[in-house]
């Protein structure tokens, strides 16, 4: 007869109510992120980066833009204050590197990247406080000619170089003044 231990089941009921709590924990951050910042975007299909790159392997715009997103998302609820709230709108990418097809079929679908093929940024923002008025607004055109001398940021992130862009930016535009929110 297998019988599980009065102590097991307390043990086993402890570590499911741990992995509910620490769900529903997440579930909450992720709806305080989203009500506190919105990211949207214009017709991807008019963006330099689609209109201007013809390879065939470049990855779809949902895939960069979804990533653009998380990062504004996270980087925005650490520097907004309580009650704030950020709308920004994308309303033209280009990404860091260049194709390059003259180089051979073999480098028809490669992206080659070089201080001559900077990320760019255009977007619309605006920031609101708790009773909707508007803070902050406007548009900026994001740059860095200089994106290859700052070294690598995180090389496992396809987009870092674009991401590294727009939390600058975010820095830049909100402040912040602790050296966590940099990262």
């Amino acid at each position: 007869m297998n019988r599980i231990s009065p102590w097991r089941r307390c043990c086993v009921a402890l570590a499911l109510l741990g992995l509910a709590l620490a769900s529903a924990a997440t579930v909450a951050a992720e709806v305080s992120d989203a009500s506190r910042v919105s990211v949207n975007w214009t017709d991807p299909a008019q963006f330099t980066e689609v209109r201007y790159s013809h390879a065939l392997g470049q990855p779809k715009p949902e895939t960069w833009l979804e990533s653009m997103r998380k990062t504004v998302v996270q980087r925005a609820d650490k520097l907004l204050k309580p009650g704030q709230h950020l709308e920004v709108t994308l309303t033209d990418v280009k990404l860091a590197g260049q194709y390059e097809p003259w180089r051979g079929p073999a480098y028809r679908d490669v992206r080659v990247v070089r201080d001559m093929y900077p990320p760019r940024i255009d977007l619309r923002f605006s920031l609101t406080d708790a009773n909707g008025s508007v803070i902050a607004s406007g548009e900026r055109k994001l740059r860095d000619p200089g994106f290859l001398t700052r070294g690598t940021p995180n090389g496992s992130d396809s987009y870092r170089f674009e991401n590294r862009l727009l939390k600058d930016w975010l820095v830049r535009e909100f402040g912040a003044d602790d050296s966590a929110a940099r990262n």
